[in-house]
């Protein structure tokens, strides 16, 4: 008599990540990206650390800046790649695909509503001077946030003096200079690769 098929293996968490909250199932982990991409007007990091670090405790402050780089680097939006590798590494590729359409799904038609909204008032005073503000803002959401992740640098191989320094190389480059980031990604990002991978490599 043919053995029935055995239920897929659920995916083995490392034990730092099975031993903290973690999405409860796929529902959870769909609208969880759904309310915090619908939160992400211009100041989205400072929402995504809030709500992933502080509020959810899925990851520490030290893996999000690891997660915050590696979605740095690949193609599309950062967030969106966030999403996708936090999705894959609880549910695997399942959860990729939820994370993704709750980043996307809702505010994708709320983007919609807003443009045709936005195209009938956009010539007004009080439109375009409430649209600057909201960008002063953001910019301020994004510093706050990079003071907060820049204590991560007290644990990071590199060290606080060489962290400082490519931070500041990385301020130099895109500010001062106005490196484009197709630039600073491979000349500074590949720097500190290049010195941590000295420092932990056995």
């Amino acid at each position: 008599m043919p053995r029935s098929p055995k239920p897929p293996a659920p995916a083995t968490l490392p034990p730092a990540v099975a031993d903290r909250p973690r999405p409860a199932h796929l529902a959870d982990l769909f609208w969880s990206f759904t309310l915090l991409a619908l939160q992400g007007f211009g100041g989205v990091l400072a929402v995504v650390q809030r709500e992933l670090v502080d509020r959810k405790g899925w990851l520490t402050n030290e893996e999000f800046l690891e997660d915050w780089a590696v979605a740095q680097i690949l193609p599309g939006p950062n967030v969106v790649n966030l999403a996708v590798v936090i999705g894959d590494r609880y549910f695997g590729l399942r959860g990729a695909l939820v994370a993704l359409a709750g980043m996307l799904l809702f505010p994708l038609l709320l983007v919609l509503a807003l443009a045709v909204v936005y195209a009938q008032f956009s010539g007004h005073a009080a439109v375009s001077g409430a649209l600057r503000g909201m960008g002063a803002v953001a910019a301020g959401l994004v510093g706050g946030v990079a003071l907060r992740m820049a204590g991560a640098l007290r644990t990071h191989p590199l060290g606080p003096v060489a962290g400082w320094a490519f931070v500041a190389a990385t301020f130099g480059t895109m500010a001062l200079l106005r490196w484009p980031l197709a630039w600073v990604l491979p000349v500074v990002g590949g720097a500190a690769c290049a010195v941590t991978w000295r420092r932990i490599a056995p």
